[in-house]
């Protein structure tokens, strides 16, 4: 028997599907499941629901056990073979609210803002010393634990782990999952399955780089012919409804199409959200403040929904999550394949070795072993650049305490950079750090 602990239990639906799936997972069903919070009644909701999916789908073959605070958090780590993390440290209220509301004053919008942009930096400056806690915690009382990571922004956190603890780590996101299939779903093409598809890059900008049929044909040519053709019609009139004509536009730019969607990419890149064009905002129906639109809307329906998933008759089927089916591969030995961030020694050539870069990797056994790629086209790879600068300064500002690298993060970020001067850069920032006191530690 194992253990698997998860970090930020209280997000139950997400617990739901990850920890559903390892309880329909013959070689998982007979672990032990910790669950961790701070928040004591989504701590007790999530509890409920593992509970009762344990009887009802593993015939109570678990142990499954609940840990509240930070003075029991190594009681829930210690022994664990896997670590899932899956937190958000300030929640919706108050730090994502600040994450959008501050930057509005200098008349800088966002969509997402967990992964890039001034919103990224900063959820990446208030997790970065919770995950050096989880580490120092981690070395102590399960050395030899996997830490599985799906909190965002991914690239920067477990880019973090990865460089500056000695924790066996992987990122994780269903971006590269449902990359190809939304693709052909929003260009009406069936091809013939199984297709074939590869895809690199860095978390939320990965390229599918090749693509095939079962035939081996290479489905490219008509995919840029019908994503132009959707462009031509859906920006004729100024204003559209389509839903990925950000990742269209990539594709008639840049020769590719990219792993997330088109609401995140739209600031990720200097060319959409732009207060000199605000006619761009509906000509590719670019959805500002579209997160916390999804947080209102989430808590508001948990408020119903949390009666059909806490009660004894909650069941599950097995979700696409990777976390399951790596922990099964290493148990058994089985193995699998999966989209892993991780540290770049040199899988993607023409991006720094210090980035944090997702390509594709087998699980087995020995753990997780990422592919070698062939150098990205250019102008993939200067794209990504854009991105990394900004990670790679966030983490720097995060290890060394230096408000200067916080400035320079948000002066190399692509939207920042774009919308504001380096005074309003320097002055948005020193307003978000004192916004945040008491979630960021003291910066010099």
């Amino acid at each position: 028997m194992g253990k698997i602990t998860f970090m930020g239990a209280g997000s139950t639906m997400f617990a739901k599907n990850v920890l559903g799936d390892c309880l329909l997972t013959p070689a998982l069903r007979d672990f032990e499941y910790a669950l961790y919070d701070i928040d004591p009644v989504r701590l007790e909701e999530s509890y409920i629901m593992v509970d009762a999916l344990n009887r009802n789908i593993n015939e109570g073959r678990a142990t499954i056990k609940k840990y509240l605070g930070v003075e029991n958090r190594k009681e829930a780590l210690r022994g664990a073979n896997f670590v899932i993390d899956a937190i958000q440290v300030g929640l919706y209220e108050p730090c994502t609210v600040t994450d959008f509301e501050v930057p509005k004053k200098y008349g800088l919008r966002q969509t997402i803002a967990d992964t890039l942009g001034i919103g990224g930096i900063f959820r990446a400056l208030r997790t970065i010393p919770v995950l050096e806690d989880f580490a120092r915690d981690m070395e102590e009382v399960c050395p030899d634990a996997w830490f599985l990571n799906y909190t965002n922004p991914v690239a920067m956190l477990a880019g973090y782990m990865q460089r500056y603890t000695p924790i066996k780590t992987v990122g994780l996101c269903h971006s590269v999952q449902v990359c190809t299939y939304g693709l052909f779903y929003y260009l009406g093409m069936s091809p013939k399955y199984p297709v074939r598809e590869r895809i690199a890059g860095i978390n939320h900008m990965g390229w599918l780089l090749e693509v095939e049929d079962a035939d081996g044909n290479d489905l490219y040519p008509e995919i840029r012919r019908r994503a132009e053709a959707v462009l031509d019609y859906e920006l004729e009139n100024g204003f559209s409804r389509h839903p990925d004509l950000v990742r269209f536009e990539y594709i008639r730019r840049l020769g590719y199409y990219c792993t997330e969607s088109s609401e995140h990419n739209a600031e990720y890149n200097p060319f959409f959200i732009k207060s000199t064009y605000p006619e761009l905002i509906d000509r590719y129906n670019i959805p500002l403040d579209e997160y916390p639109r999804r947080c209102v809307n989430q808590i508001a329906r948990w408020k119903y929904e949390r009666k059909y998933f806490l009660n004894d008759n909650v069941t599950h089927k097995r979700s696409f999550e990777y976390a399951s089916r790596i922990m099964e591969a290493m148990v058994t030995d089985t193995p699998c394949q999966i989209g892993g961030n991780v540290l770049n020694t040199g899988l993607i050539p023409n991006l720094p070795k210090e980035a944090c870069v997702e390509v594709a990797c087998l699980v087995n056994k020995t753990g997780i072993q990422p592919t070698v790629q062939p150098p990205l086209p250019p102008q993939l790879a200067a794209m990504n650049m854009t991105n990394i600068n900004v990670q790679l300064l966030t983490i720097e500002a995060a290890v060394t305490k230096k408000k200067e690298h916080i400035y320079q993060a948000a002066m190399m970020d692509p939207h920042t950079s774009s919308e504001l001067s380096i005074d309003d850069i320097v002055s948005l920032c020193d307003d978000l750090i004192e916004a945040h006191r008491g979630w960021l530690p003291e910066y010099s």
